[in-house]
């Protein structure tokens, strides 16, 4: 089935002919439309943000880092004009713009963008046991879930996920914080020092050695066996992709805080690094809510892991980098996905601007590049989206906005990196040094 899926397809396309040699590629969506569907209300993203502000004084309770921002999770907008100039240098050639890193890496609690939906899910869930209960009232302050007995009524239901990392210990962190049993089922591409930290803090981890399908669908069986067990599943999650969508409104505020207009000839470029989808995904569904056909979003995967690209170009469900012979094998631990969200896929897949490939070896040179310009450290993973403007000229081509670009502006998306130990940041850092 693999081989005759692999030959149908190289039939017919050059871009499946690169992609199986693992040449970086962009694939522009031709079928795009402007708005996405609206299985998604709008309104289930505004009771996603008024939840999240109903938590936020028991969030800065626990969580001191988050009392500058009242409790809310969330992470600044930088301008990365050095970096700019360092890739103008780097690739002999004048970029446009203002560019941007929206600093998910930076963002409280467990340092990545997984935060955001990860601790959202945990949070409605909570939520719900406890009104159920009558432990709490939403007219009311939710400090009484600081209460230990409360903390004691939570002790009684498990919270499964399967992981590659990133959402695992956002996961880990606020289930255990509120008192949940946790269990993460991690892939094999998952990092030691993620799995020792969801230990620590006492989450039960349990290895597969295999990717993060397996992982997902082990959690998946799993849960079903106990009524008390509760599964965020990663690959369709509607209360996952709600929370993930919040940072589009977030990001709204931000950048008119910063006086930045995004309009028809103010295009706004947006670069997410994609896994199994569902971080990109909700935060392009909620861009294009606000800003409809000035946003342009663009999704960045490995070389050895475009499964996003795959699934949309092919247009074939279900279909895995292995059916093409890919080995699913990067560094980029938080993308090595080998099938994309069918549920992100159907709701991305009719206005997402395109998807493109990169290599490791661009990952570790635009880390080192990153460092070394703006001082700032982001896990491989989140590399991924910076390579975003070398990659979409034909696209602005198409689009007819190459004399737009000057007044454009580009956000890349911080996936994670806060948590990363020191002597595993100087040993990627040296390594990125001597392919620059």
């Amino acid at each position: 089935m693999k081989k005759m899926i692999k030959k149908q397809l190289l039939d017919n396309s050059p871009l499946v002919r690169s992609i199986i040699e693992y040449q970086e590629v962009c694939w522009i969506n031709e079928g795009k439309s402007e708005l996405p569907i609206a299985a998604i209300k709008e309104v289930n993203i505004e009771e996603a943000i008024k939840r999240l502000q109903r938590f936020a004084p028991v969030i800065a309770e626990w969580f001191p880092e988050t009392r500058s921002d009242f409790g809310l999770i969330e992470s600044p907008l930088q301008k990365i004009p050095l970096f700019k100039q360092a890739m103008e240098k780097r690739e002999n050639q004048k970029f446009f713009g203002n560019w941007f890193v929206k600093s998910d890496h930076q963002l409280p609690i467990s340092g990545s963008v997984k935060a955001r939906g990860g601790i959202y899910e945990v949070l409605k869930f909570a939520e719900k046991l406890a009104l159920e209960k009558e432990l709490i009232d939403q007219k009311e302050s939710y400090r009484k879930l600081l209460s230990p007995s409360i903390k004691s009524f939570f002790a009684d239901f498990t919270i499964i996920v399967g992981s590659t990392g990133n959402l695992g210990l956002s996961i880990g962190i606020i289930g255990r914080k509120l008192g949940f049993q946790v269990v993460v089922h991690m892939s094999k591409d998952a990092k030691t020092w993620k799995k020792n930290k969801l230990k620590e803090i006492g989450a039960t981890v349990i290895e597969h050695d295999a990717d993060y399908s397996v992982a997902v669908e082990q959690g998946r069986k799993e849960a079903e066996k106990d009524s008390f067990c509760y599964f965020i599943d990663d690959e369709n999650s509607t209360h996952l992709f709600e929370g993930y969508a919040t940072a589009a409104y977030r990001l709204k505020e931000q950048l008119h805080a910063k006086q930045i207009i995004i309009d028809e000839n103010h295009p706004l470029f947006v670069y997410l690094p994609c896994g199994v989808g569902g971080a990109p995904g909700g935060i392009s569904y909620g861009l294009k809510k606000i800003f409809h056909e000035h946003v342009h979003c663009f999704f960045a995967e490995p070389t050895h892991s475009p499964a996003m690209l795959t699934r949309l170009y092919t247009n074939i469900k279900n279909i895995a980098v292995q059916d093409l012979q890919l080995d699913n094998q990067t560094e980029a631990d938080g993308l090595a996905v080998g099938k994309a969200s069918e549920f992100v896929a159907d709701h991305i897949g009719s206005f997402i601007s395109g998807c493109y490939t990169i290599s490791d070896h661009q990952l570790f040179c635009l880390q080192a590049l990153l460092f070394e310009a703006e001082k700032e450290y982001l896990e491989p993973s989140a590399l991924a989206g910076f390579y975003g403007p070398l990659m979409i000229k034909a696209y602005t081509e198409k689009e007819n906005l190459c004399e737009k670009m000057s007044q454009s502006t580009h956000v890349f998306w911080g996936t994670g990196g806060m948590l990363v130990p020191e002597e595993i940041r100087k040993k990627q850092l040296d390594f990125g040094k001597t392919m620059l």
